[in-house]
């Protein structure tokens, strides 16, 4: 759990008015969901919200709400962003309890790339699945899927069941070992392959072997 706290004040005003008005008071407007109880238009002050985005712990980790003196752990489900400024311009907060079994999607994060033969021979991870939906309780939510890609090979895949998630974690899809990413040979190696099997004929006419190596399986 991060150590975040966020201090709301509940609006009167709701829909695209309220919105507005709140954007013109420097705040960001937002809606409290989940749990027994309704929604609440809510709206947090906009340097404040910036901040807890940019220490990286706010999404998808369960953080304090703060409400004159009073505080609610909720998680941060969506963050919309102005598509020109990239100021956050609406959050919605989802009531949780620390034992509450939650979905949501985590982020995959690979490493140890200098210790994959395939990429050290110019070959090139394609990412399949960027974040991995998963049920686990709000209190443990993890930061990250770690993917170590030590020992992979052009032509390899990297799955699920090749990660080790913390105790408690299970993915959503349960029913295949999905793909997390492959190891693919890069492509310039294998245009370039491609065009010398095409010309069949080294400059003195005769018949050129070609062999092909890194490329793709």
């Amino acid at each position: 759990m991060s150590d975040i706290v966020v201090s709301v004040d509940v609006r009167e005003r709701t829909g695209t008015g309220g919105a507005r008005a709140a954007r013109r008071e420097g705040r960001v407007p937002g809606v409290l969901y989940g749990g027994t109880r309704g929604p609440v238009a809510i709206s947090v002050k906009a340097n404040e919200l910036r901040k807890a985005i940019n220490t990286g712990k706010l999404i998808a980790q369960m953080v304090d709400l703060e409400h004159k003196g009073e505080r609610q752990p909720v998680i941060a489900r969506d963050i919309q962003f102005h598509p020109v400024t990239d100021e956050p311009v609406h959050i919605d907060f989802y009531r949780v309890e620390e034992n509450s079994v939650i979905t949501l999607n985590v982020p995959v994060h690979f490493i140890n790339d200098e210790k994959s033969p395939g990429l050290k021979r110019g070959g090139v991870l394609n990412v399949v699945r960027h974040d991995v939906e998963v049920r686990c309780k709000a209190g443990n939510i993890p930061s990250e899927i770690t993917v170590d890609l030590t020992g992979y090979e052009i032509g390899d895949s990297i799955h699920i069941s090749a990660v080790t998630l913390p105790d408690g974690v299970k993915p959503v899809i349960t029913n295949r070992d999905f793909t997390l990413a492959t190891v693919q040979g890069s492509r310039a190696g294998v245009e370039e392959a491609t065009s010398v099997e095409a010309d069949g004929e080294d400059a003195d006419g005769e018949e050129t072997e070609v062999t092909e190596e890194g490329g793709e399986e």
